[in-house]
């Protein structure tokens, strides 16, 4: 049981868990999918992941990152699973945490608001002053960093935000692309983030 949990109350991992707000909007899109929320988190850990909402392959798994924008994503930290997967070091809270299902062209649909507006106060304030957080995507960079620009130009500042953030594209293949165009990212950017991870995973 998490250190937010009370004798005879759920943890707020467990709410969140049980969380069925989304049911009709899931069932409405392409997919007509249940909600299955995946919550990764526990007190205590020195880093924040934070995503955009899980895809179908972690929608089946019940585990976060585990597909391969999780094996890139890892890649740019340096670590591997072992260590990724401890929640004690590691917490992953995405901006939605069920799988928000595709529309009828097959895109991905953005992550339901709601569940941002339930959820992430009260996850925040159980997992207190992380030393590192790792943005992912732009409703990731809205929330955690209040910016309103493109993704790009987000990244692209990332040495104002560092050493405690570093706001990230998403690791999806779609945005290999985008890497292969600015190199930047892969020569700069990750051997940065690889030294702050194990800076901070080493120091705990």
């Amino acid at each position: 049981m998490n250190d937010c949990a009370s004798p005879g109350k759920p943890d707020l991992a467990d709410e969140i868990r049980a969380c069925r707000i989304c049911s009709d909007r899931f069932a409405a899109t392409a997919t007509a999918h249940q909600p299955r929320p995946i919550a990764w988190f526990q007190p205590g850990a020195r880093i924040l992941v934070a995503g955009q909402a899980p895809g179908a392959r972690v929608h089946a798994s019940g585990k976060p990152f585990d597909d391969p924008s999780g094996d890139r994503l890892r890649a740019w930290m340096g670590i591997g699973r072992d260590q990724f997967y401890d929640q004690s070091r590691i917490a992953v809270v995405p901006m939605a945490f069920c799988f928000p299902g595709y529309n009828d062209q097959g895109a991905d649909l953005p992550p339901p608001q709601i569940c941002a507006r339930t959820w992430h106060d009260r996850v925040m304030a159980i997992l207190g002053e992380v030393d590192l957080k790792l943005l992912i995507g732009g409703h990731a960079h809205r929330w955690h960093l209040g910016t309103r620009e493109r993704v790009s130009d987000t990244v692209v500042r990332w040495p104002q935000f560092a050493p405690r953030s570093f706001p990230l594209p998403h690791p999806s293949w779609r945005n290999t692309g985008w890497l292969k165009r600015n190199p930047w990212f892969e020569a700069d950017l990750v051997p940065a983030l690889q030294a702050r991870v194990k800076e901070v995973l080493d120091d705990g």
